[in-house]
Parts: C-alpha cells; sequence; structure tokens
C-alpha cells in the first residue's frame, strides 16, 4: 500500500477515496484513465493497493484485506477488474496456490449489495429491441460459491451436510449422497441478516429510482435455502414497504428464477433485478452485453454499514493484454472503468458535502457519452451501433484523448 496525492490548485477532492488497482489490459487502462482524465483536473488523496495477481500472490492474499479494511476506513474505494486464478493462471504468472476472488473476499468483508446498470447511449440500441428502458441489477454479494467449501471425492464413501449447534444442542447430520465411486461435494451458506441486508437494500434502491421490484429464486427445489430467501424479502416488503410502494406507483413481483428470465426478454425495461449472488453474476453479463458490451455497465457495492465500493463489472480483457505485451494496439473499451471513477467521486463528493466534485464527474460522465454519440467509439461498439458514416472505430488511448477533448470544453 501506499498514498498518493497530487497538489496542485485544481478542484480538491476533500477526503480520501481507496484506489484498488487490478490486472491485465484493464490495468493499462486505469492507468491512462487517470493521467488524461482525472489528474489534470482534480487533486486526490488516494490511498492505493495493488491487487495484481502477483502482488495477491507475494502477501499471501493479506493486500486483499487490507483493502476492504481500508474501504471501511474511508467509506468509498474504486476498484480496478482483477484475475481469479485458475489451474492454468498458477501455470503463468507461478503462483503459490489458486487465490480466491478478490472480488468475492472484498464482499464478504464489506456485506451488503452490488448494483448494476447499463450505461445507454443513443446510438447503441440494446439486442432486445423491446428493452426501452434500463434493467438494473440488485447482486447479492454474500455466501453461496463464493465462499463456499468443495471436496473432491477419491471414491465410494458417504458426504454428508452437518451442524452442530453452539448450545450443546443435538447436531443435525443429513446424507448429502452414497457416492459410489469418485465425484465431487460442496457446502454453501448464508446468514438471515445478509439477507435481510440485501432485501432493505434492494427495495430502497428500488423505490429511490421508483421502479419495480422483481425477486427469483428456485425455491420449488430449494425449499429451505431459496425458500428462505423468498421468505425474507415477503416479510421486509410486507413489513416496511407495501404502503410506500402502492403510493409511488410501484409494485414487488416474486417469480422463479426461469420464469424472471423468460419473462425478462418480453419486458420493456425499467424494473431492478434483484439476484442471489450467483444468478447475479451470471444474468449482470448478460445484460451488459445486450445493452452493448459488458464495458457498458456500472457497478457499485453498497454495504448496510454505509461503505461502497466502485468497479469495473467485467474481467480483465486478457486477449486484448497479450496484443498490448506484443506491441500492437487495442481497441479496448474503458467505460466501465471512467464510470467507476465517476460513481466513487459522485459518492465522495455526497458524502462530503463538496458539490463541485460530483459537477465533475458529471461533466466526465457526459463527455465520455458524448464521445460515443458523436461516432468516436471502441470496436465493440462499432459492431453493434446504429450505422452511421460518421461512426470510426479508434484504439483505446486515442478514445480516452476524446473523452479528454470533450471534457477540457466543458471545464
Amino acid at each position: 500500500m501506499k498514498k498518493t496525492k497530487e497538489v496542485s490548485d485544481k478542484i480538491k477532492v476533500k477526503n480520501t477515496i481507496v484506489e484498488i488497482d487490478g490486472d491485465e489490459m484493464t490495468r493499462v487502462m486505469w492507468a491512462m484513465v487517470k493521467e488524461k482524465l482525472l489528474f489534470p483536473f482534480l487533486d486526490m488523496d488516494l490511498e492505493y493497493y495493488d491487487l495484481g495477481l502477483k502482488k495477491r500472490d507475494e502477501t499471501d492474499d493479506k493486500i486483499t484485506i487490507d483493502a476492504a479494511n481500508a474501504i471501511k476506513k474511508h467509506g468509498v474505494g474504486v476498484k480496478c477488474a482483477t484475475i481469479t486464478p485458475n489451474k492454468d493462471r498458477i501455470k503463468e504468472y507461478n503462483l503459490k496456490k489458486e487465490w480466491p476472488s478478490p472480488n468475492g473476499t472484498i464482499r464478504a468483508a464489506l456485506d451488503g449489495t452490488v448494483f448494476r446498470s447499463p450505461i445507454l447511449v443513443q446510438n447503441v440500441p440494446p439486442s432486445v429491441r423491446n428493452w426501452t428502458k434500463p434493467i438494473h441489477i440488485g447482486r447479492h454479494a454474500y455466501g453461496d460459491v463464493y465462499k463456499n467449501q468443495e471436496i473432491r471425492v477419491p471414491g465410494p464413501g458417504k458426504g454428508e451436510l452437518r451442524f452442530v449447534p453452539a448450545d450443546g444442542s443435538q447436531p443435525i447430520t443429513l446424507t448429502i449422497h452414497e457416492f459410489k465411486g469418485p465425484g465431487i461435494l460442496q457446502g454453501i451458506h448464508n446468514t438471515d441478516k445478509s439477507i435481510s441486508s440485501f432485501a432493505k437494500a434492494c427495495f430502497t434502491y428500488a423505490f429511490n429510482l421508483k421502479v419495480p421490484l422483481w425477486f427469483a429464486t428456485k425455491d420449488t427445489i430449494s425449499k429451505t435455502y431459496d425458500a428462505r430467501f423468498r421468505q425474507i424479502f415477503q416479510e421486509e416488503f410486507e413489513k416496511n414497504w407495501k404502503k410506500k410502494y402502492e403510493d409511488a406507483g410501484i409494485d414487488y413481483f416474486f417469480t422463479l428464477i426461469d420464469d424472471a428470465v423468460a419473462r425478462i426478454m418480453k419486458s420493456e425495461g425499467g424494473i431492478l433485478w434483484a439476484c442471489k449472488n450467483y444468478d447475479g453474476d451470471v444474468l449482470s453479463d448478460m445484460l451488459g452485453s445486450a445493452y452493448g458490451s459488458l464495458a457498458m455497465m456500472t457497478s457499485v457495492l453498497v454495504s448496510p454499514e454505509g461503505f461502497f465500493e466502485y468497479e469495473a463489472a467485467h474481467g480483465t480483457v486478457q486477449k486484448h493484454y497479450y496484443k498490448y505485451l506484443k506491441g500492437e494496439k487495442t481497441s479496448s473499451n474503458p467505460m466501465a472503468l471512467i464510470f467507476a471513477w465517476t460513481g466513487a467521486l459522485k459518492k465522495r463528493g455526497e458524502l462530503d458535502k463538496t458539490p463541485e466534485i460530483v459537477e465533475f464527474a458529471n461533466k466526465l460522465e457526459k463527455a465520455s457519452l458524448e464521445t460515443i454519440e458523436g461516432g468516436i467509439m471502441t470496436g465493440d461498439l462499432l459492431r453493434v451501433a446504429t450505422p452511421s458514416l460518421k461512426n470510426r472505430q479508434v484504439y483505446t488511448e486515442e478514445f480516452i484523448d476524446a473523452i479528454a477533448d470533450h471534457l477540457k470544453k466543458k471545464m
């Protein structure tokens, strides 16, 4: 960790933002965004944490915990995309072990809910033609497979699920499967407290947006785990939100997850879709792509304790990074990275009561959108943009330079 400060007569960000760096091509773009779109205009105190894969390996992943604790201390963090290593990555980076997802670690530390929304531009229509309004995703950011335990079953034997009460009462033991040969076992968990926080966050977010809230599980199959999510959501709605929603002209709708996926394809949008952790992970990428690109999605982790972490909602753009290492130019889209920074700046400005910071962030967002709507875009957007003679594909740095030009005219 190191602390950096840009001293100047630029617009002053009053309090510290926790900066969490990442991996591969997104790390390269992250540096460009700071150099060309932030540092020329802002005087910031940044508490910096390098969550690049090699640094996590060097620190036995302690730096990830340190970054999460820093967000708890300062209230606002902004994070680049990072690698969650698999066996191939262990060999590629010569790692000590298969380290867990840094996003999962930070989300477990902060609890809360991840909210994701599409970045809409006029000349990039959604792939689903009837989606005339944004579909927001509320993703539970705790538990499930992201904090699981797994066993590679080597041969015949009994797999059991066991709970030992702290009060010394009789343990509960259930047989999962009688194995006749090799297989796999997985154990996941959640807590009433975290599910309740998730429900409160989703009802609050939808109410503030004045959009209906959808929630979906598979409680017909998972009659305890998924059913508990449905029960807590319904209790929260009946107790705290039913009258408020009626007065606001919005509603709460529960259905099965497979039915929700089918219905969403016929929807016009304009909803908040609350999803369990894994469902939200998958479906937010689907929505991002359908609205133009995985790089056209904002993401913020909202903790019930009042901490906020803004992040890129996509991966590290591995293929483009390999091209970059060869000295080849890439047309990678930095929009999600830019909007992670603007989200963090707006929240910092809101908490610090410094409207000039919020105004700057809004100007940067508008400059970014105007650049695309003016026909200057990266390759991922050119393929799906409304055809126009003024459309042209540019390289990553050229795209950021064009945004900087628009931004300077607004300052």
